[in-house]
């Protein structure tokens, strides 16, 4: 549960390994940082979000990497941000005193966080100061490969073996003698580390004060636009921030994750890279951001998409960063994993699968540019129509769903409905903006297709929807998202037993659900997985739609209070121990703490 103010507690390991609750996220718009409980940085990618990482001892404790800035005989810690920003501060007690190390990727003075420029400066700041006692101080960076390091312009010049395309120095407030020192310091005293990646020369001034002080500002007046009056808004803010700091800002893109590799479950082998922007995520952070005041975020999410669309030509289910091709997965066996869990991958196989919901993501993104005031040229539109067309005949083949399933693929109810969706919003499109095509054509299409999504995949005896067009009764809780997607009503008859089916049958405890069982619905890859996160706000959300809100706040609430003490949520919950497991933090779940409060606080509102 996110705690503003929390206590100390334990440092503690497990297999040697910080639990993912105790990391918590930095970031500039253009890479993230995690920093541990224990004084560690163990995740960063330079310069940007799908880089190869420099630091990735998450993966592996001995040879991934970490820079650890943590006093002797650590006990316990906290970890706080300031308020409203991305500025995290860790609090660290050791054998004889306490310090307080203040982390931030920095962001130049003045920054304006909603342009499409960089913002950040490529410097990650360190800041430590002892708040009492006496402390020594051990500081280590050590990039995957191993460095070497020079003195050199008030610091030193980094060389990562891996990594010579890299540029690093890395400054302090005190003599550096190498990659790892040791500082006796006492109460009041500071240590101040920058490591800078961004900077053509080193000769510039160093105050770190200064730095981290301009990074809170621009956050804070990045959230004054924040607009939300529903429930856990505290912990609304914080999702508002960390999926800004998945977002490249340049760019518009947003990655599903700025982690590859989290295993779901520990020691599976489920374990994928997220780095990358799927446009269903984006197409459900447009709503999210939208509805709590970052219109400016949406647009940006938005014109990537048509941007990306436009020069592929075809749709593609994920882009890389720049709207290009993902690069083709591959091993790396000189990374344990997580915990133990191998293997590390790099890349992302589900790139060239077919799934025909992305028809109705592309579209849906187009008709929300268009209800926001923008516009489409010719050459798009004739594009989009075209889409519109294929997906009016997609939806009768197979594909491999929105699950990415490695297996055989069927004909997935949830993907026939995203055609759907691509027919209705594009007569949409063309009615409101007077285009040319067949607007009545793909409506009547479009309402074809609904009657035969509710006629085909229904199961009487299951009582409930279907995950496959042809029915049978097998669930998959991607049916949660038809109301929301605006498929069908959250109360109609059927709708509201599927939900019911969905919460009895794909129930992992506690409010929180599977995806899809796999004894029922083989997707193609070995083992089990947690409970999926975003499926339980779905069903949130849909309780609340059907009227039934006391229900829906007390699951929502339910969800809010899993979240870690910084706010921060993963993938999935492992059920039989509450764990955080998959890529953390994932901004799907982050849309599930916005988009169900503004859900939820709507109902509330048409009840009273």
């Amino acid at each position: 549960m996110l705690e503003p103010d929390p206590a100390f507690r334990p440092v503690r390991m497990r297999d040697g390994y910080l639990p993912l609750e105790d990391l918590g996220l930095i970031g500039d718009g253009s890479t993230v940082a995690l920093a541990g409980l224990d004084g560690s940085i163990r995740w960063l990618c330079l310069p940007r979000f799908d880089s190869e990482p420099l630091l990735c001892g998450l993966l592996d404790r001995e040879h991934g990497g970490q820079f650890s800035v943590s006093p002797e005989g650590l006990t316990e810690a906290r970890q706080r941000y300031e308020p409203d920003t991305a500025v995290l501060i860790t609090e660290l007690r050791g054998a004889a005193g306490v310090v307080r190390l203040t982390d931030a990727l920095a962001l130049r003075p003045g920054v304006d966080l909603t342009d499409d420029v960089p913002a950040g400066r490529g410097e990650l700041v360190r800041s430590a100061v002892v708040l009492h006692g006496k402390v020594r101080l051990n500081v280590d960076l050590d990039p995957r490969g191993g460095a070497q390091a020079r003195a050199a312009a008030s610091g030193l010049l980094v060389m990562p073996a891996r990594r010579q395309d890299l540029r690093l120095h890395l400054r302090s407030s005190r003599p550096l003698s190498g990659l790892h020192g040791t500082y006796d310091l006492e109460q009041g005293d500071s240590l101040d580390l920058v490591l800078s990646w961004g900077r053509t020369h080193r000769h510039h001034r160093f105050d770190a004060g200064a730095m981290l002080a301009a990074t809170a500002a621009a956050w804070r007046r990045w959230m004054t636009r924040f607009s939300y009056d529903g429930p856990a808004e505290p912990l609304v803010r914080r999702a508002a921030i960390t999926l800004k700091l998945c977002d490249h800002w340049v760019n518009g893109s947003l990655v599903a994750a700025p982690t590859s590799s989290m295993p779901a479950p520990i020691g599976g082998v489920r374990n994928w890279d997220y780095r990358y922007t799927w446009i269903r995520d984006a197409a459900f952070a447009v709503f999210a951001m939208r509805r709590i005041g970052f219109a400016d975020e949406a647009d940006a999410f938005l014109g990537w998409v048509l941007d990306a669309f436009e020069q592929s030509q075809q749709p593609r289910i994920m882009y890389d960063l720049d709207g290009g091709p993902v690069p083709a997965e591959w091993e790396d066996a000189g990374l344990e994993g997580y915990r133990r869990s191998a293997p590390v991958r790099w890349g992302n196989g589900a790139a060239g699968q077919r799934q025909h919901d992305v028809y109705g993501e592309v579209l849906d993104c187009a008709y929300q540019w268009v209800r926001g005031g923008g516009q489409l040229q010719p050459q798009l539109w004739t594009a989009l129509a075209s889409l519109a067309e294929t997906a009016g005949q997609a939806w009768r083949q197979p594909d491999q769903g929105i699950w990415e399933v490695r297996g055989e693929g069927r004909v997935f109810t949830y993907s026939a409905a995203m055609c759907q969706v691509a027919l209705d919003r594009a007569a949409a499109i063309a009615e409101r903006l007077g285009l040319p095509g067949p607007a009545s054509a793909w409506q009547a299409a479009a309402e074809k297709l609904r009657q035969v999504i509710v006629d085909q995949s229904w199961d009487e005896d299951a009582r409930t929807l279907s995950e496959h067009l042809d029915g049978g009764g097998s669930l998959d809780a991607s049916l949660l998202a038809l109301p929301l997607r605006q498929v069908l009503p959250a109360d109609h008859p059927r709708m509201v037993a599927t939900a019911t089916a969905v919460a009895e049958r794909l129930s992992a405890g506690d409010g929180l659900l599977y995806r899809y069982r796999h004894d029922d619905s083989p997707d193609g890859i070995a083992g089990d997985e947690g409970a999926f996160l975003l499926c339980s706000f779905w069903l949130a959300d849909n309780l609340a739609m059907q009227g039934r809100v006391d229900e829906a706040g007390e699951l929502y609430a339910s969800l809010c209070a899993r979240a870690s003490p910084l706010g921060l949520l993963s993938e999935q919950i492992d059920p039989s121990t509450g764990e955080f497991i998959g890529n953390y933090p994932q901004a799907f779940s982050h849309i599930g703490i916005i988009a169900s409060g503004v859900t939820l606080a709507r109902a509330k509102a048409r009840a009273s």
